[in-house]
């Protein structure tokens, strides 16, 4: 009878295994509260279909991390080397998502971005989502007619490298206190792979031309053009923990309706 129960127990599911420990340590890390769902479904010859999935939230949550001490966010990797998630290409949006004539606030690992098209360069720029006067979002601006990202408070306009342009109170005959590095946006590399843009969340100099170094993960079968895509996405009212947990737990599926 013991041997019977022996072959028939199955083991506890330890989530400590699943969950990277560095989330569990992190205290200074956020639980978003609105999670964004995307989703790009592939198509090869209509046959088979594989999806690749971001996640982001664009909710209010407490202050992040400030910029020189980001949030201890580390997962072992399979050679048991430390992953640094401030150092990795992380996806924002589908690019079929933005509208290019406004600005538009993110939260990307408990970071406050702003995404926004910068016609000048033809290139959508990633900055930190707080003017360096008085900390307003951006997000909640405007582009102007010159095609600068401009600040809905006090009007300051920024050029697409994070320079103040224009602060409309300096006296015209005044010093240029515009050029000031502390009237400059904090700015975060970025680039559109897959129709999809993509940032680096570190705003050090050093990580200026990290593109030329290293890029986005690439999948060459969504590039190819014999090939098919839809890309979107999607909002959840809940955080990335409660989609871990969910997936982790298959005992549900037989239960709970998909």
């Amino acid at each position: 009878m013991e041997a019977l129960r022996a072959s028939y127990a199955v083991p506890s599911l330890n989530y400590n295994n699943i969950i990277p420990r560095a989330l569990n340590k992190c205290n200074s890390f956020f639980k978003p509260k609105f999670m964004n769902f995307q989703s790009i479904n592939y198509h090869k010859n209509k046959s088979k279909s594989f999806k690749v999935f971001t996640i982001s939230s664009s909710s209010s949550s407490p202050p992040p991390p400030t910029l020189d001490q980001p949030a201890e966010l580390e997962t072992k990797t399979p050679d048991n080397e430390k992953f640094d998630w401030f150092s990795a290409w992380c996806p924002v949006i589908p690019v079929c998502d933005l509208d290019k004539r406004v600005p538009h606030g993110k939260k990307v690992l408990g970071l406050d971005i702003v995404a926004w098209w910068d016609e000048n360069e033809s290139s959508w720029k990633v900055f930190d989502d707080a003017c360096p006067h008085r900390l307003a979002p951006l997000s909640e601006g405007r582009i102007d007619k010159l095609g600068r990202l401009q600040c809905a408070y006090h009007g300051w306009c920024f050029n697409g490298s994070g320079s103040c342009n224009l602060i409309p109170q300096a006296p015209p005959n005044g010093p240029p206190v515009n050029t000031s590095k502390k009237a400059c946006v904090a700015i975060y590399p970025s680039t559109v792979q897959h129709d999809i843009l993509w940032f680096w969340p570190n705003t050090d100099p050093k990580y200026k031309d990290i593109i030329e170094k290293k890029k986005p993960p690439y999948l060459p079968e969504l590039d190819d053009p014999s090939s098919a895509k839809l890309i979107g996405s999607k909002d959840f009212p809940y955080g990335y923990e409660v989609l871990i947990e969910n997936l982790a737990d298959p005992s549900h599926l037989p239960y709970a309706p998909t």
